[in-house]
């Protein structure tokens, strides 16, 4: 029986509970997301300091028990008593929610602030194992140590013998793994944290510190954004960097108070490294929000205005999208405001509808003086949108053609030629046996259970599907009919859609294993690497998911003969064999070479193959999926003299080493 529920069941978190308990709603994420959203909080805290003017180096260091600090030569926090208040100030920002010096948006103090919420402090040293304080100002040194959200031993205050020390604030801490699922916050994670701020952040140098490796890594951008542009186009840009810098003021509904907002934004055109970045009061916004909605509003609406006026356009043809101009596109937006609308704690996006306008506003006016400022630059730019967008309309054609073509009747993969199905319906148990040749499928044929198992014979060596085009490949019938019996459709990278999906539903799956099934000589590898190739370029998601097996078929039968009896054994290669064949009588065994699945008997087929009880199934997996595809770019790309080099360095760690001893 449920527990009663009356006006006694009503209860609410006090103190650290706040957070500990409910750290995903200040933080996002109870796992690894929301330790490093942490860790960003109190890095901001230090950014907006040297924002303002004070210190102009922020120094973070990750000890080797996971612990952190953020150093910076500010102002140092004001921990003392506030007599507004009647509480101590380091009370306020370490044990107080929404508390801070950052409120009021007419005040000279943090004026276009990253942490505005008053959360991050107090949150953080609420999530931690322990956080220590250490604040130099007005001639002193202060310390506050807490542990699990509770202060131990008060405010620790003494006078510096000397003046001339620095001022400034050095937090240290431990997330808590009471709080956190996962608190691995890696030296990687804070390098790129730490790079972001660095370019948003002309001037100021950032320093990391892993103490594990012994490492320091600094950035430092002293022109700030049109240095990073600079970077990352690595001189392959088709347009010179160009920055743009303006201000305003203004509301986001007419009954609010106005608000001041100033922006900087840098743009190139690169077909080898687009990119889109914003960022908001130096906070990088991960899903945009309105700088993200300029952006694709001003470039689409100046481009085919100038594409009109040079008459770029053919005769009916359709406007360009931003997908055209994106994908040659790097810019970075670095938007500041008075007052700032984030969609939560996580400052992941920003709402602020003026900020939207002006900044809209802005790029277009400035856009058109790009365009008129630089003719030749200008005019490359546009012929390569142009060719975006014609190869994207020409793509999305033959999208739909080929999904025509594969999707058809809904039973024409009955029908495909030489397929054998099998009796069951039920895509949990089903498997298909892709073998080569006739002469296989009859042995293969014969051999199966036929309530579960299916055969899809294919002729020779397959199209290499990394080396040939999209239209050669769906021109194939042997490929064709092979993806209309596996029943999912093909993934083949498109413009027409971010995550590169044409035609594929996993769903439409017919098949519990997909298991390649081929001779075990030179020959038989190469098909079944063809028939892999195929999966891997046409259908990826089939090996992330695990569906796809090669099925080891035996190169030897090995019949052992004795005086009393007679043992068979299956070596599955050269070793295999030696290995069976040591410490035994040689003149005992009748061996016997396969030459052929073909050739096989059923009831060979089924023992050595197929019967789940006995055969040898390796899945093919993508663990490391960059791995992959470097291989098999190497091994069935175009890449001849790569491929040339790795056979003469390497090629003999795949020949057969028949010495055991």
């Amino acid at each position: 029986m449920a527990a009663s529920y009356d006006n006694s069941s009503i209860s609410s978190l006090k103190g650290a509970d706040r957070v500990r308990k409910r750290p995903g709603v200040i933080f996002g994420s109870d796992g690894l997301e929301g330790a490093q959203h942490a860790y960003f909080e109190i890095l901001s805290n230090s950014i907006d300091e040297a924002k303002d003017g004070y210190g102009k180096k922020i120094t973070t260091v990750l000890y080797e028990d996971g612990s952190l600090s953020v150093r910076d030569n500010g102002r140092g926090i004001p921990l003392e008593y506030n007599e507004a208040e009647k509480r101590y100030n380091w009370e306020l920002v370490y044990c107080e929610l929404y508390a801070g010096g950052k409120y009021d948006i007419n005040s000279e103090n943090y004026e276009y602030s990253l942490g505005l919420n008053g959360l991050g402090a107090c949150a953080t040293q609420y999530a931690s194992e322990y956080f220590d304080v250490e604040v130099i100002r007005d001639g002193y040194k202060y310390n506050l140590h807490f542990e699990k959200g509770e202060n131990k031993g008060g405010l620790v205050k003494e006078k510096l013998r000397s003046l001339k020390e620095n001022t400034g604030t050095f937090q240290k801490w431990k997330p808590d793994l009471e709080v956190f699922t996962d608190t691995n916050i890696t030296y990687e994670y804070l390098l790129d944290v730490n790079k972001k701020q660095a370019m948003v952040n002309r001037g100021i140098t950032f320093c990391i510190i892993n103490q594990s490796s012994d490492t320091k890594t600094e950035y430092c951008y002293e022109n700030g954004i049109l240095d990073y542009i600079e970077e990352i186009s690595n001189g392959k840009n088709i347009s010179s960097p160009y920055y743009i810098e303006g201000s305003g003021t203004g509301k986001d509904r007419e009954d609010l108070k106005e608000y001041k907002v100033k922006a900087e934004i840098a743009f190139a055109f690169n077909n080898d490294v687009p990119v889109l970045q914003y960022y908001h009061n130096s906070s990088y916004l991960e899903h945009g929000g309105a700088p993200d909605k300029a952006v694709r509003s001003a470039f689409v609406a100046v481009f085919d205005k100038v594409l009109k006026q040079r008459g770029k356009y053919n005769k009916g043809e359709t406007k360009i999208n931003f997908v055209d101009i994106e994908d040659s596109l790097i810019v970075i937006v670095n938007s500041l405001s008075t007052m700032t609308s984030y969609e939560n704690q996580t400052k992941k996006a920003i709402n602020n509808k003026f900020i939207q306008d002006f900044l809209t506003d802005l790029l277009k006016e400035r856009l058109e003086i790009w365009f008129i400022e630089n003719t030749a630059d200008s005019n490359r730019v546009i012929d390569q949108i142009l060719a975006n967008k014609r190869s994207r309309e020409a793509s999305e054609k033959q999208r739909v053609a080929l999904k025509r073509k594969l999707v058809g009747k809904s039973d024409s993969w009955d029908r495909v030629k030489k397929f054998v199905d099998c009796k069951s319906k039920d895509t949990s148990i089903r498997e298909l046996f892709i073998v080569e040749g006739d002469s296989a499928l009859g042995s293969v044929k014969m051999g199966r259970d036929a309530e579960f198992q299916a055969v899809m014979p294919v002729r020779g060596k397959i199209l290499n599907c990394l080396k040939s085009d999209v239209s050669k490949i769906v021109s194939s019938d042997i490929i064709m009919d092979l993806i209309k019996v596996l029943g999912c459709g093909i993934e083949i990278p498109l413009k027409t859609s971010k995550k590169g999906v044409l035609s594929f539903d996993i769903n439409n799956l017919r098949w519990n294993k997909i298991i390649c099934c081929t001779d075990a000589d030179v020959d038989g590898f190469q098909i079944r690497t063809l028939i892999l190739t195929m999966i891997y370029r046409l259908c990826p998601t089939l090996i992330d998911e695990g569906y796809v097996y090669i099925a080891e078929t035996p190169l030897y039968e090995m019949r052992y003969k004795t005086r009393s009896d007679e043992e068979t054994f299956f070596a599955f290669d050269e070793k295999e064999k030696n290995r069976i064949m040591k410490g035994k009588d040689p003149s005992r065994f009748f061996i016997q070479r396969s030459k052929g699945l073909g050739e096989n008997t059923p009831e060979f087929m089924w023992l050595t193959t197929m019967d789940p009880k006995t055969r040898r199934l390796v899945r093919v997996t993508s663990e490391d999926a960059q791995k992959m595809q470097e291989y098999f770019e190497l091994y069935l790309g175009n890449n001849v003299a790569a491929r040339k080099s790795y056979i003469e360095e390497n090629g003999h760690l795949y020949t057969d080493d028949l010495d055991l001893d």
